[in-house]
C-alpha cells in the first residue's frame, strides 16, 4: 500500500474517530435522552461538544478533496515525494488540527489547519504536473 492510501486509511479512521468523540462530548453536555431523541428541538451546542462537531465538519469539508486527490494520485500511478509530504502533511495536520480546535487556540490552529491545506495543494500541484506532461506527451 502507498504512503498516500495509507495517509487516506488513516484519515479516514482520524475521521470516524472525531464522529464518536463529537456524539460523545454531545451526550455528556445534553444527556444520553437528547442522543436518543429525533432531535426536533437542537439545543444550542456549545463549549466542547460545540467544538468537537465544529472540527468534525471541517474535517468533512477537506476530505473529500483530499480522498479524490489521493485516488487520483492512485488511479494515474504518479506517486512521487511530493504526493507523499502532501498526504502526510494533510493527515498529520488534521491530527493536530482537533486538540487545538477543541482547546481553542486561534493563531495555532489556523497554522495547523495551513499545513493540512497546503499537504493537499502540493498533491494536486504534482497532478496537475502529470496532467500538463501528459497533455504535452500526446500533442508532440
Amino acid at each position: 500500500m502507498t504512503i498516500e492510501l495509507k495517509m487516506l486509511l488513516y484519515s479516514t479512521i482520524l475521521l470516524l474517530v472525531l464522529l464518536v468523540f463529537q456524539v460523545l462530548a454531545e451526550i455528556v453536555q445534553n444527556g444520553i435522552g437528547y442522543a436518543l431523541s429525533a432531535r426536533d428541538d437542537d439545543p444550542e451546542i456549545g463549549g466542547y461538544a460545540g467544538r468537537f462537531e465544529r472540527a468534525f465538519y471541517n474535517m468533512l469539508e477537506t476530505f473529500p478533496a483530499f480522498a479524490a486527490l489521493v485516488l487520483m494520485v492512485e488511479a494515474t500511478e504518479s506517486w512521487t515525494s511530493l504526493t507523499a509530504m502532501g498526504a502526510q502533511l494533510y493527515f498529520w495536520g488534521r491530527v493536530f488540527y482537533v486538540p487545538a480546535y477543541v482547546t481553542g487556540i486561534p493563531l495555532v490552529r489556523t497554522l495547523i489547519w495551513a499545513v493540512a491545506t497546503i499537504g493537499m495543494c502540493l498533491i494536486a500541484w504534482a497532478l496537475v504536473g502529470v496532467a500538463t506532461g501528459a497533455a504535452t506527451g500526446a500533442s508532440a
